[in-house]
Formats: C-alpha cells, sequence, structure tokens
C-alpha cells in the first residue's frame, strides 16, 4: 500500500494500468487526448505488480486496472473517470492538480 501511495504522489496524474487492458489505453488515450502526461504504471510489468494490484482493490478500485490518480487522490476507475469527463469535471480536477495548464 505504501508504494502506490508514494507512486501515486509522484505526478498530478498516475494510472495504473495493465498493458493488455484495453480500458486502461482507453484512459491513457483519454488523459494524453486532454493534453495530460500521467505516470503510467503497467501491474503486469512490474515485479511488485500483483502486491500493487491487491493495494488498489483494498482501496476500493474493482477491477483493480485502470485506477487513476490525481492529484494525489484516488478518482476511480475507467468508469469514474468517462463519467467525469462526460460532465467536465475531469478537465477541471487535471487543471487544479497541475497536470494541464489553460
Amino acid at each position: 500500500m505504501n508504494r502506490v501511495r508514494a507512486l501515486a504522489a509522484e505526478k498530478a496524474a498516475v494510472i495504473f494500468t495493465k498493458s493488455t487492458c484495453c480500458m486502461c489505453y482507453s484512459i491513457k488515450e483519454l488523459f494524453r487526448g486532454l493534453g495530460a502526461s500521467p505516470a503510467i504504471h503497467e501491474l503486469d510489468k512490474d515485479a511488485s505488480g500483483r502486491e500493487m494490484e491487491k493495494a488498489l482493490r483494498d482501496l476500493g478500485c474493482n477491477p483493480s486496472v485502470p485506477a487513476v490518480f490525481i492529484g494525489g487522490r484516488f478518482v476511480g476507475s475507467a468508469k469514474d473517470v468517462i463519467s467525469f469527463h462526460v460532465d467536465g469535471s475531469l478537465k477541471q480536477m487535471l487543471i487544479q492538480a497541475g497536470a494541464i495548464w489553460f
């Protein structure tokens, strides 16, 4: 859990993913399309990936990926992020966290 929290705080936007997950890809592309350059941590390519995946589940992320953190705060999984994008609040969260500038 400590490693997840430390990694989640390293940049304004952080996404925990798996390289073979299509929803993870979609969320990464959404962030890039908004002008953000999130830190990406692919759990299937990390030696501690299984432990981090368990920690993400313990935080309430189900499924465990994609898990999105903005400003060091867990904001949710793909479903949540897409909802925030649709209502316009995702962009505002990214601006407030300093992940994008306008």
